[in-house]
């Protein structure tokens, strides 16, 4: 399993949990790359504006330069910002939702790294019942995931917490909505944050989810860095081992206290309660 640490490119979602946040200045890309490098990271996970502020010749220069990868691309920019969802009422929405994740998973290709949709699903409601919701939603993901596939990548599609959509909230209810609806090149993005919430048995679902496990944010029960919350690294750990995950440990958490504190947290708790069981870089 590989570690990666999340970067936010986006002013609007400075509140939001991610380790680094530019906040619209350029050279804070250039210190977070650094930064990560620094601390031992394989990769960086990104949250751009759009596909065209995406900073495609910044990034070709920072990655290599720092030894890192792209983990993944995050999409949530076009809710945070547009106000875009995969369910909205209103087709045209709907359709200018389809096309603003179709840029992040073209730049995404360009990187070799996968595009996620988290809070772009949407959710139902008023006049959208929850089986037309989760028709919209099926058929973006068997087109968005087939243009992913065309660029040798699979998409992502996080299954979030009852608070922030009404869809999918635990991961075998996901994937097996995947699996009827024949969607082959979309796996799951496990976020740990929202399994504490929805799952009886974090391991236990990790298991069920099995082969279509494709990412994970790895945060504490609080949204804070691993091991500064109640959840118990050690069976989460086993259970990605047990099903061969070999992708990233992405964290996806508050920089709390500081941003680089809770890198250096996260770092610690890969290294000491991940890597006894499963080597980092393995």
């Amino acid at each position: 399993m590989k570690s990666a640490i999340t970067i936010c490119l986006v002013p609007e979602a400075r509140q939001g949990p991610f380790v680094f946040h530019t906040n619209g200045e350029p050279d804070r890309l250039a210190a977070a790359c650094r930064a990560a490098a620094e601390l031992g990271f394989d990769a960086v996970e990104i949250f751009p504006e759009s596909a065209a502020a995406f900073p495609r010749a910044e990034l070709a220069r920072l990655l290599p330069e720092h030894g890192l990868v792209l983990a993944a691309v995050g999409t949530g920019a076009g809710w945070v910002k547009q106000k875009l969802h995969l369910c909205h009422a209103d087709a045209a929405v709907r359709a200018a939702a389809r096309d603003f994740i179709a840029g992040m998973i073209d730049v995404a290709g360009e990187f070799g790294a996968p595009a996620i949709i988290g809070s772009m699903q949407g959710r139902s409601e008023g006049n959208v019942s929850l089986d037309d919701a989760v028709g919209f939603l099926s058929a973006a993901l068997h087109e968005l995931g087939a243009r992913a596939a065309e660029l040798g990548q699979v998409l992502l599609y996080e299954p979030l917490n009852r608070y922030e959509t009404n869809l999918f909230n635990r991961q075998g209810d996901a994937a097996a909505f995947l699996e009827s609806g024949g969607i082959r090149t979309v796996q799951l993005l496990c976020d740990l944050f929202h399994m504490n919430i929805e799952e009886a048995d974090v391991a236990a679902a990790l298991v069920a989810a099995g082969s279509r496990v494709g990412h994970v944010h790895w945060a504490d029960s609080n949204r804070r860095a691993m091991g500064l919350g109640h959840a118990n690294a050690q069976p989460i750990v086993a259970a990605l081992r047990a099903i061969g995950y070999e992708g990233f440990l992405s964290a996806e958490v508050f920089p709390l206290p500081t941003a680089i504190a809770a890198a250096r947290q996260t770092m610690a708790s890969l290294r000491g309660q991940a890597a006894a069981a499963c080597p980092l870089g393995e």
